[in-house]
Order: C-alpha cells, then structure tokens, then sequence
C-alpha cells in the first residue's frame, strides 16, 4: 500500500492513477449496453479525460470534472466570480484535447448552506466563462448537504462544485485527437499558463499552512511579480485565486485553420509529465528544453519548502497549460495563430525515437517514463 505521508502532497498521485484506472475499468464494463445504438461509446481516447460518444453519423465527447480545493482559497479571499473560469477550464480544454469543441455544460453545486450572493458570484463568472468558450450552460443543480458538506470555517458558505460538458467533434477531424498520429520530428507548442489553474492545491495550501499559519491566505506574497511591480495579487490567497485561461477557443480556431494537430495536452494534476505521456502512443518519447518558465509563485513555493524540482513538475503545470504536437511545418503558423489570439504560445520541444519524457529546464535536465 502506497503511503501518502510521505508524498509532498500529502496524497499519492501514484494510487490516484490506480484507483482511476480502476474505475475506468468498471465503467467500461457498461460500454456493451450502448453497443450499436444512440450513444455507443468509442475508445479511441481510451485513458484520456474525455470519452467519445455516437448517435449516428454524430461524435460527441463528454467529459466531468470539478474545481478541488481551489474553493476553499475562494472561501478564504471571500472572492468567488472567477472560479467558472476554472470549472469550464477543466472539462473544456479536456473536451478539445480530443478535437471536440465544447458546446454544452452542465453543474452541480453541493452547499453545506445557502448564501444567495455567494451562488450569484458563482454563476454570474460561470455565465462569463461560458462567454468566453462559446458553451451554453444549459444544465444544473444545487443540493443543500448540511454537514456533508466542509470547508474554511470562515466562509460565507462552504460548498463543492463540479461539472459535465459536451462538445461535438470538430468538422475536420474524421477520428478523435488520440495521439495516434504523433511520430518523431513534429513539433511540440506550448501555451502558456498564467496561473496554477485548479490543480495542485492541496500541496500549495499545506505549504503555506506550514509556513503562515492558519491564516495563510493573508500572508504577503513576495514574489518576483508582486504588486506593485508585477500583476500577481498582494497576499497568497489572491496569488493563488488567479483564475484558470481556458484554451478551448483557441484550438478550435486552429482546427478551423486547417493545421494539423496530432496530439493536444491539457496539463492538469501530475503536471507535464503525467499528462504529455497520454499522448506519445507509439513507443515515441519528447524532448521539451524550451517550456515556459515556471510562474514566480511556483518558483517561489519551492524554495519556501524545499520541493524538488521533479517533484514540483508533476504536481503544477510550471507555466504550460497546454501542450500541442503538429506538424514541423505548421509550427511557426500555430504559434503565430494562436499569439494573435492574445495567448502565449512557443515552440517547445521535439517529439523523439527514444521513449521517456525529458524536460530540459532552468532546474536541470527532469527525466520521465512515457
């Protein structure tokens, strides 16, 4: 039995990827009950975080996911109309890692008791980030849980929020984006993030936890981009809060473009290595030595706690939200479409004959199985 005490987390993203494959393995058990009828499910995206559905001639993807513990740095700031950009992030970018263009969510918010202003905040930056994707939420529910329900002892309501959304896949695209198609040469593009998106919190709270106290939340962050210098907020709850960019709609607009994307990666919890691997199919591996630079708060967390670089790489995204592989000669025209777009984007690696993930980066040369 895996011992989580010792991760630097305080969980184990080992056992969490066992537990996951283990109930991938149930599920799929249901998949005959669908066989050849409305929605049959495919397997082309088989250990992804999205799953393609049929009905017909149509391909839609579907995919669920929440927000974790980003709520409770929410609870803490007393800030709660950007977290729909993290909601939408999550189940959109994993909906157009497989080529499906988001078109519809659905969601749940499980409170312990209502507060009417809190869940107005909640939806009027659901309604924005909808907006902003393109998706029409067109589903919900709230449930009054009472102590089922935990959180910060302070917060005006303490509550769970998660959420299914359905794309439909892009007209250009005859299969799903799987990873099947990468080979060694093409290129590997990065966007990058301008923040820890909604992954990874429970080590950056128990490193603050341990450093500040109770009230970390109100600690001053300092940072190489602290205010007034920078644009990263004054405490580390609002450092932390920053909202997730969601990448969806720039994607589409390259599939709309007609450049070729063969693998998309939405960097999430266990960071580049965890979910790049996702995409490298066919015994191929990549060198990535030109990522974007790990955020200073990232930065400046490790050195607070001592957090090995390794270590730091697999549980925050370092910077790359998302990780795309194309062609060597739509390189340049990805970049630049996407740079136009208002996102950053560069050129980051290769993928290789080698198998393994290396990570050439300001810490060290990082090595991973792939």
């Amino acid at each position: 039995m895996s011992d989580s005490s010792s991760k630097p987390a305080g969980y184990d993203i080992d056992l969490g990827n066992e537990c996951s494959r283990n109930a991938y393995g149930w599920a799929k058990k249901t998949f005959a009950n669908r066989q050849g009828k409305p929605g049959e499910p495919a397997q082309d995206l088989d250990g992804g975080f999205s799953n393609e559905i049929r009905f017909g001639q149509e391909r839609l993807g579907i995919s669920s996911d929440g927000i974790g513990t980003k709520i409770e740095v929410a609870e803490r700031v007393g800030k709660f109309d950007t977290l729909g950009y993290d909601l939408i992030a999550m189940v959109a970018d994993d909906l157009i890692a497989g080529g499906f263009v988001p078109t519809n969510l659905s969601n749940i918010i499980d409170v312990h008791t209502l507060d009417y202003e809190v869940i107005d905040e909640l939806m009027r930056g659901l309604h924005d980030a909808a907006n902003f994707s393109h998706l029409a939420v067109t589903g919900g529910e709230i449930a009054e849980l009472g102590n089922r329900i935990g959180g910060w002892p302070g917060a005006r309501m303490n509550f769970n929020w998660c959420s299914t959304a359905v794309g439909a896949l892009h007209p250009s695209l005859r299969r799903p984006i799987s990873g099947a198609t990468v080979q060694p040469g093409q290129v590997v593009v990065s966007l990058k993030s301008p923040s820890f998106r909604s992954n990874g919190f429970s080590l950056a709270r128990r490193t603050l936890q341990n450093l500040f106290g109770d009230n970390w939340h109100t600690a001053p962050y300092d940072g190489l981009d602290a205010t007034p210098h920078g644009s990263a907020g004054h405490t580390w709850g609002e450092v932390l809060l920053m909202p997730s960019l969601i990448y969806a709609p720039a994607v589409a607009r390259l599939l709309d473009s007609g450049l070729s994307l063969h693998g998309v990666a939405h960097i999430t919890g266990g960071g580049i290595a965890d979910n790049f691997k996702r995409v490298l199919k066919n015994g191929v591996g990549a060198e990535l030595d030109s990522l974007f630079e790990p955020l200073p708060a990232m930065q400046r967390l490790t050195e607070l706690a001592g957090i090995a670089p390794a270590d730091a790489y697999l549980y925050w995204n370092m910077g790359n939200g998302m990780l795309l592989v194309t062609e060597e000669s739509d390189a340049e025209s990805v970049v630049k479409q996407l740079q136009a777009d208002g996102y950053e984007a560069k050129v980051a690696g290769r993928i290789t004959t080698e198998p393994g993930i290396v990570l050439k980066v300001g810490a060290g040369e990082l090595t991973y199985e792939s």
